[in-house]
């Protein structure tokens, strides 16, 4: 726990609130605004494609300019959308309402940058540790930035919420009082995104390939069945609102409290290890959804399908950092977080129709397609026991 590690915990804790309040307001907004029922959900759909499309191009910035600038400018660009999201708000327009979402969702595909930035200002053996506390210390965003938001919805009484995204543009911009002290490892080049090996090169790695895999589909499957939890549980089973969120609070504490440990493990036991029992809590959900679907089932289902998020998506991520060189961490970066995030994207549109048109149970069992990926990249890399440079 170094100065600039304690620095980018503090400002990606106010970054990242972007994140949750969007989950928070979007639906919200978006039933009040759109002029059709079915694209309620639409602002938080483009969020998502937002955070997959500027994955990349967030990476390459950042070979650029560095880190600092580039959480620096992201943090103003974020301020500024959300700006542009209270004025749509004011003048009651559902477009530009979905452009300022889609322009948060930009900015926070930045904030996913700080989980890499950790780890360059660690040592190679404590890079889970330092992914697990950046990856904690989402709870505070998750904390703040909702809270914040409720508090300050009627700062502009006439239009209901305006005041929220003046809340979510100070908050953004408050994390650059952190950056201000932070001091960058090293210095980066113009040309350190052009040299390295092609991302089809990286790919041959087998280890490149499991990190990418269980990151990828860890993402794919909590996100396909977490948003459909509510519309499953309070409109298909008429389980109350009240205990459908509270199933949805206990789903997002248990994806990131483990954090506390989840280090130490990777550490004692190994990447590989860690991604199997991922896969195996993974497991317990699916298994759980095959029964008669009560409040009780839901509760644990989604507890171990944050658990398994969590194991596999920090093993992978740490992982990964061990599979490029130094000139090419950029790119290695960049591509995977825009694979990630783009099948996260494809994962949240897709998980209504599918609820719509299979059932609770089916969308389940179609998972196991994604956790046999998972086992099987794992299984290959650890026979082939290569180098990962």
């Amino acid at each position: 726990m170094n100065k600039n590690l304690w620095l980018l915990i503090l400002s990606q804790i106010f970054a990242f609130t972007a994140a949750p309040v969007t989950v928070f307001l979007s639906g919200i907004i978006g039933s009040k605004f759109s002029p059709i029922k079915s694209l309620a959900t639409l602002p938080m759909a483009l969020s998502v494609v937002g955070i997959a499309l500027f994955a990349f191009f967030a990476a390459k910035l950042m070979s650029l300019i560095g880190r600092k600038l580039g959480f620096i400018y992201a943090s103003i660009g974020t301020c500024f959308a959300s700006l542009l999201t209270a004025y749509s708000i004011i003048i009651e327009s559902f477009v530009l309402y979905n452009l300022g979402c889609f322009l948060i969702g930009g900015g926070i595909a930045f904030s996913h940058q700080y989980r890499f930035a950790a780890v360059e200002v660690v040592d190679k053996d404590y890079a889970p540790k330092a992914i697990s506390i950046i990856l904690l210390a989402g709870i505070g965003s998750a904390f703040i930035g909702p809270n914040i938001a409720n508090i300050s919805k009627g700062f502009i009484s006439d239009h209901m919420y305006a005041g929220s995204y003046l809340a979510l543009a100070a908050l953004s911009i408050s994390s650059i009082i952190f950056l201000f002290f932070f001091q960058e490892t090293k210095k980066t080049s113009n040309n350190q995104y052009k040299t390295g090996r092609s991302f089809l090169e990286l790919m041959s790695q087998p280890r490149f390939l499991q990190a990418l895999v269980a990151s990828a589909f860890a993402y794919a499957v909590m996100t396909f069945l977490m948003t459909a939890t509510p519309i499953s549980m309070h409109l298909m089973e008429k389980i109350s609102l009240s205990k459908t969120g509270f199933v949805i609070q206990l789903h997002i504490a248990a994806m990131f409290l483990p954090s506390l440990v989840t280090g130490n493990l990777i550490k004692r036991f190994g990447h590989s290890k860690i991604m199997y029992m991922g896969v195996l809590l993974f497991l317990v959900t699916i298994i759980t959804s095959l029964f008669e679907q009560h409040f009780i089932n839901y509760l644990i289902a989604l507890i171990f399908l944050g658990l398994g998020w969590n194991f596999l998506f920090i093993s992978g991520t740490s992982l990964l950092v061990l599979c490029y060189r130094e000139e090419e961490k950029f790119r290695a970066q960049g591509y995977n977080d825009f694979i990630v995030y783009t099948i996260q994207a494809a994962a949240s549109l897709s998980a209504g129709v599918f609820l719509s048109l299979t059932s609770w149970k089916t969308m389940n069992l179609i998972c196991l397609i994604f956790l046999i990926i998972i086992a099987l990249s794992t299984i290959r890399a650890d026979l082939k026991k290569n180098p990962s440079n």
